[in-house]
Parts: C-alpha cells; sequence; structure tokens
C-alpha cells in the first residue's frame, strides 16, 4: 500500500502523541503492545471506545467487558437501536419507538437515546447498518435539493 505523504504526515502526528503520552505516564512498552492489538478492532468498537471517552466513562471499561462476556454467553439477541431527536423522548414515546422497532426487527430492543438539537426536530433511527432519518433537517435538505434541480435548473441554490 502506496502512503500519501499527507498521510505520512498525520502518521507521524498520531504516533508521537501516542509516544508522548505513554512516554508521559510511563507506560510506552504496554502502549505499543496495546496499539498492534487495536489495529484488529472493528470501527463500531472504535466508535464506543471514543464516546466513552468523550462521555469521561473510560473507568467503566472492564464492567463493559464483563457485561459483554455476559450477553455473548447468554445469547442476547437484543438488537440494540441508535435514537436521535432534538429533545429528550417521553416515556410514550421510547414505548413507541421500542415496540415498531421490535416489530420491525422480530427481536427485543434496548434503546441508546442522543439529543441533537441540530436535527431540529423528528427522529433518526440506526440498527444494524441501517439508517432511518425523518428529521426535520433532512427534509429540509431534500426539499432545498428538489426545489434547487427542479426550478433552478441544477444542484446550487
Amino acid at each position: 500500500m502506496k502512503i500519501r505523504a499527507v498521510d505520512k504526515q498525520k502518521i507521524e502526528e498520531y504516533a508521537r502523541s501516542l509516544l508522548d503520552a505513554a512516554q508521559g505516564e510511563g507506560r510506552a512498552p504496554l502502549d505499543v503492545q496495546q496499539i498492534r492489538h487495536a489495529v484488529k478492532f472493528s470501527p463500531e468498537v472504535l466508535d464506543v471506545l471514543a464516546r466513552m471517552k468523550r462521555e469521561q466513562d473510560l473507568p467503566l471499561l472492564e464492567q463493559v467487558y464483563g457485561d459483554l462476556k455476559t450477553l455473548l454467553d447468554e445469547g442476547d439477541e437484543t438488537i440494540t437501536v441508535d435514537v436521535t431527536t432534538a429533545v429528550p423522548m417521553n416515556a410514550e414515546l421510547r414505548r413507541k419507538v421500542r415496540d415498531k422497532c421490535a416489530a420491525d426487527f422480530g427481536a427485543p430492543i434496548f434503546l441508546v437515546e442522543h439529543v441533537e438539537p441540530k436535527i431540529l426536530g423528528g427522529i433518526i433511527i440506526e440498527a444494524r447498518g441501517h439508517r432511518r432519518d425523518a428529521s426535520i433537517r433532512a427534509q429540509l435538505v431534500n426539499i432545498r435539493k428538489t426545489l434547487s434541480s427542479s426550478f433552478m435548473g441544477g444542484d446550487e441554490a
């Protein structure tokens, strides 16, 4: 694989950042071994770890590992569904979303709720690599594209 010059710069920056952090806490050899294994992580694992870091939940990692192992051992078939709304969901909406997703997927549902005011309203549902975006923001973007291409003869407005 040929590495572009811009990527070489990024690679060195990342490596030096990791080295500085590891040396600062006296754990450089251990971090090198951990990174060697981390290259095998799926994007989903990396996303969860990044979220845990953002939310300062890394101290919970050992307990998360324990729960994950338990769920795997029990053969749990619950589907995790990420739900994004502009404001927190109330109990009734939460029940409706869970029931609808359970009917659609034919399995128990575990909701992970996100509040993102930028979507303006509506809901975004993500599960098993599928995304349903019924947010006001997405609808406005679609309306703009339609109007732009229909009335202005192109994609630019």
